[in-house]
């Protein structure tokens, strides 16, 4: 049976986010995810993980100025040094909640800036990434991401992705497989997933149109879980989607799974 990881970016908007930690427990998730661990202290975070038995999926390297529009730096040449000091700082926090697997943003591809360039500093930069964190027993995932929600991002589609892996020559980097962003750049999901599956150690899901809960949308979920348990898959599914109304209320879907 899939395993679903509650993203407490996304869900659970109604209270606090720290109070996240609590509501996603209560609704029988065993595993949550986030975007970004680092405005809070690591063992104020550690301390809801322990007290609420739950484990840490997944979080972001640091991705430069989000508010100000930035989607990761990992792409951008005059942005290295910054890169790798977030690759520290991320080694850091997963160290400290326990969590071994830590995704990389590639960020808008920069205008202006030789795509060769761009490349070969996504590439450098993924295999720096990889080294620090597998020495601490850490994966480094990387993320397609599609175009609509977020013009120009860099890598945006699973063949790109695995081309890149290729390139540095690096066994510590797998995929992070989102269902909702791929079925807006490629569809296919299913053949997708089964012929890259020994790449894919992560996953999240919404539904399309409109980034909400599965059921809401054209994506045949229950088909899709039963197919993805049938392959054998044993990571962790993130749902990393805007609830329609409140968290609570769009839960029907997950809790069968999570009883």
């Amino acid at each position: 049976m899939p395993k679903f990881a509650a993203n407490l970016t996304m869900l659970y908007n109604e209270v606090d986010f720290l109070d996240r930690f609590e509501a996603a427990a209560k609704a029988g998730f065993s595993g949550v995810e986030y975007l970004f661990p680092y405005p809070f202290a690591k063992a104020e975070l550690a301390e809801r993980l322990q007290q609420f038995g739950l484990t840490q999926v997944l979080h972001n390297l640091p991705a430069g100025d989000w508010g100000d529009g930035e989607r990761g730096i990992a792409c951008l040449p005059d942005r290295v040094t910054e890169f790798q000091e977030g690759v520290g700082e991320a080694i850091e926090y997963a160290r400290a909640l326990g969590c071994k697997q830590v995704n990389c943003l590639a960020g808008l591809a920069p205008e202006g800036v030789d795509v060769g360039k761009v490349y070969e500093t996504f590439v450098s930069n993924l295999k720096f990434a990889a080294d620090k964190l597998g020495a601490e027993g850490i994966r480094l995932l990387i993320e397609p991401i599609n175009t609509r929600d977020i013009p120009g991002f860099y890598l945006t589609g699973t063949r790109q992705a695995l081309d890149v892996i290729a390139a540095s020559g690096s066994d510590n980097i797998a995929l992070q497989y989102d269902i909702y962003h791929m079925q807006i750049m490629e569809g296919d999901l299913a053949m997708t997933i089964k012929d890259n599956l020994p790449r894919i150690e992560h996953m999240q899901l919404a539904d399309n149109p409109g980034r909400n809960e599965p059921g809401t949308g054209e994506i045949d979920y229950p088909f899709l879980f039963g197919f993805i348990d049938n392959l054998g898959y044993e990571g962790w599914i993130g749902c990393e989607y805007k609830p329609a109304t409140t968290t609570d209320e769009g839960m029907g879907w997950v809790k069968p799974y999570l009883a």
